[in-house]
């Protein structure tokens, strides 16, 4: 279950010039392995996460997981390795009107189980959010923090083998950020799947085992020195 990025690039036309989003980068995250992704804003992270995650194609380069390349997949193809190996948490929650439960188990829906099947299964992932007692609950009657749990639960309701998470806890107090990420760990090493992190948050350096820096699309290994200072504001 490695997931490997192969000297891949993107880039994006802009007003009179191209942006390099991401520059011949290669990473390798192992099974079991929780690496920390860090860089200021427009550093090509989340570029990074969506070519992991087959949403976006290289322009140059590879994507492998599990010895497959999945930069190369058909849309449907690349639909269905994100409904069946993997789970992505977006910045942005993607939640319909329904309840906590309901959205929590539509990617099940999606695999063929039924509502009640679905629902039996998302339940679970729920409660280790700690929204065991919200799942009757819409999003509309939801925190922006429980809205983000929900979305996490929903990303590994279909037991994942590859975890990719764009700023889990951006909408998280210290306190609830701690315990997702005890939670991503806790999965990452309890189900030996690799998992990629994009985050500005300081507290996931003492959870993760690699943290690697993205800026203007080159990534290094470690955490730069001015982004100590900048995620620490």
């Amino acid at each position: 279950m490695t997931l490997e990025l192969r000297e891949v690039s993107k880039r994006y036309a802009g007003a009179g010039e191209a942006v390099d989003a991401v520059d011949r980068v290669s990473l390798t995250v192992a099974p079991g392995e929780f690496v920390a992704l860090y860089g200021p804003s427009g550093s090509g992270k989340t570029t990074l996460l969506m070519l992991a995650a087959a949403i976006m194609r290289p322009d140059a380069g590879s994507v492998v997981f599990e010895g497959r390349e999945v930069s190369s997949l058909t849309a449907s193809e690349s639909a269905r390795y994100r409904r069946e190996r993997t789970g992505v948490v977006f910045q942005s929650f993607h939640l319909t009107g329904a309840s906590a439960l309901d959205n929590a188990a539509v990617k099940l829906l999606a695999l063929g189980m039924t509502l009640g099947e679905a629902q039996s299964a998302a339940r679970p992932w729920l409660e280790r959010v700690g929204l065991g007692e919200r799942i009757e609950h819409t999003p509309a009657e939801m925190s922006m923090g429980e809205r983000q749990r929900v979305a996490i639960a929903r990303a590994l309701a279909n037991d994942p083998h590859l975890l990719l998470a764009d700023e889990p806890t951006g909408n998280l107090d210290s306190k609830r950020s701690r315990e997702i990420l005890e939670l991503l760990a806790g999965i990452c090493r309890e189900r030996q799947i690799p998992v990629l992190l994009v985050t500005h948050d300081p507290q996931a350096t003492s959870f993760v085992d690699r943290v690697c820096t993205l800026r203007d699309g080159k990534l290094t290994e470690g955490l730069a020195l001015d982004m100590h200072a900048s995620i620490a504001q």
